[in-house]
């Protein structure tokens, strides 16, 4: 193995880890109405299960509303089932046509839950890191016993170092952009 292969894999699995943390975070609702919020509800639609957006148009007319159009009007109580059994905090209301979701405005409470939670996210990402770096140093180690010349092993340990800072950083940058969005009233 040689230093380059080491700190590529390395990089893709920090790189893998941030772009968890971002498609995760896009998922906790910060009480602007996005077609995110229904990325967890499946349709039991002629017998498989599919996702809402599989099913339906889903648009967002305003900052507080989620609306969903089916392509099919007989698939109208099943979404709304669907919502209801997801339990993703959100009372369905339909017209006969489509059906509404009204994002209720976030408590100072729940704000800070959300926050809480955005929290426990980027140290999962945090952790994950971590785990790529060492993974790589003991690589790094493990190649000085296979014939590796010491001082490539310590640059390459550098490295991985600075990528470890490099995505804590991005982490950090993503969770804050989370944080200011949930706590903007």
């Amino acid at each position: 193995m040689d230093s380059k292969t080491i700190l590529a894999d390395a990089e893709k699995r920090m790189a893998k880890a941030v772009s968890f943390l971002e498609d995760t975070l896009l998922n906790i609702r910060a009480g602007k109405a996005t077609p995110n919020v229904l990325n967890g509800v499946f349709v039991d639609y002629y017998g498989s299960q599919s996702p809402v957006s599989g099913v339906a148009s889903v648009t967002v007319p305003d900052a507080k509303t989620v609306l969903i159009q089916p392509w099919d009007k007989t698939m109208i109580r099943a979404i709304e089932k669907a919502i209801l059994d997801a339990n993703i905090g959100l009372t369905p209301s339909n017209n006969g046509e489509s059906i509404r979701l009204s994002i209720p405005p976030l408590t100072e409470e729940r704000r800070k839950s959300l926050v809480k939670q955005c929290k426990n996210e980027v140290e999962n990402a945090r952790i994950s890191i971590r785990n790529a770096r060492r993974d790589a140093v003991e690589a790094f180690k493990k190649a000085i016993k296979e014939g590796m010349p010491e001082d490539e092993s310590k640059d390459g340990e550098t490295q991985s170092q600075k990528l470890l800072e490099k995505y804590s950083k991005l982490a950090d940058t993503t969770f804050e952009k989370k944080e200011k969005e949930i706590m903007t009233v």
